[in-house]
């Protein structure tokens, strides 16, 4: 008996049987739909429901809302790192050059947050509201949905480095937004898909002012129109819409605007500039419906990023800081 707990048929068992655990292990650590299905059945209409208001309040919030995803997800996975406060011992990613003054909506996150946890208290993670409110923000103002998601972890901690370093900026041309979304996971044409968010909202002077004073390949009375708003100097945070034509209807006016060389950023106008990605911006502008479905399945990959799940990270309390 002793020499047959040690057959090899025996240990194949065993190492299967390990196998099959270790599998079993990592498939209760994934991402689920359902997630709080029992556990906070009222979580996903609460979320939308605040999301809502905040958004009939001020339409620009909608794009807010989504950003702060995008900026979350693109510095170490979608962990809610982008809402802890500096503290003594951590410098955050609130003070990053893409963030400062210029991200915001963590009031409504810090609102939505609240309902939730009176509703159930330690369960829902902040990095999950800001992935169903980007979701949410973009249903509001008349875009595309898609299934989030659920049961990520928030961080315990921040890193303004990589938010400085992660963060594609203003600035990028081609080749550059090219590789900063090929070093997520995402291929060129979902890079275009995903710009395609800046159909919604509005971006400082300080971001586009050498592209309407300095370039040439803008529409000479569109970069007219936005020196009236934006002068050469001062004027940081003046606003203008990323989309001239409609900053609160998610469409894809944004694709045509790059046609007739109206983007807002310098990095917008790049995806359609002679180069590799023209004919993905012409596809989109004929294309609304072709544009809207590569958005959302974008935003469902982009929501996937690095999640901290299982026994990782923490569900905060508080958003603004570790419990």
């Amino acid at each position: 008996m002793a020499s047959e707990t040690c057959s090899p048929s025996n240990k194949l068992r065993f190492l299967l049987g390990m196998v099959l655990f270790l599998l079993m292990n990592m498939t209760t650590a994934q991402l689920s739909s359902t997630f709080y299905s029992t556990t906070c059945p009222k979580a996903l209409a609460t979320i939308k429901s605040a999301v809502n208001s905040a958004v009939s309040n001020e339409a620009r919030m909608g794009a807010s809302l989504l950003r702060l995803h995008f900026h979350d997800c693109f510095v170490n996975g979608c962990d809610g790192s982008i809402l802890l406060d500096d503290t003594a011992n951590m410098t955050g990613e609130k003070t990053a050059v893409p963030n400062s003054n210029s991200v915001r909506g963590f009031e409504v996150i810090d609102t939505i947050k609240s309902q939730v946890e009176s509703l159930c208290p330690g369960v829902v993670s902040c990095a999950d509201i800001v992935a169903v409110a980007a979701r949410d923000s973009v249903v509001a103002l008349g875009g595309p949905s898609w299934t989030v998601l659920l049961g990520r972890r928030d961080s315990t901690t921040a890193s303004l480095s990589a938010a400085n370093s992660n963060i594609p900026a203003p600035t990028l041309n081609l080749s550059g937004l090219i590789t900063a979304f090929s070093n997520k996971g995402f291929t060129a044409k979902e890079m275009v898909a995903l710009s395609g968010s800046h159909t919604i909202g509005q971006a400082r002077c300080t971001t586009f002012r050498t592209r309407i004073y300095n370039e040439t390949n803008i529409d000479s009375t569109f970069a007219t129109s936005l020196r009236a708003n934006c002068p050469s100097t001062g004027g940081d945070n003046s606003l203008s819409p990323l989309d001239t034509t409609s900053s609160t209807s998610f469409d894809n006016a944004y694709f045509k605007n790059l046609q007739g060389q109206k983007g807002l950023l310098h990095s917008d106008q790049q995806l359609f500039s002679g180069g590799s990605t023209d004919s993905q911006v012409n596809a989109y502008s004929s294309n609304l419906g072709s544009f809207t479905t590569d958005f959302a399945n974008a935003m469902a990959k982009m929501g996937n990023l690095s999640p901290l799940t299982g026994t990782s990270g923490q569900i905060r309390t508080n958003c603004r800081k570790t419990n």
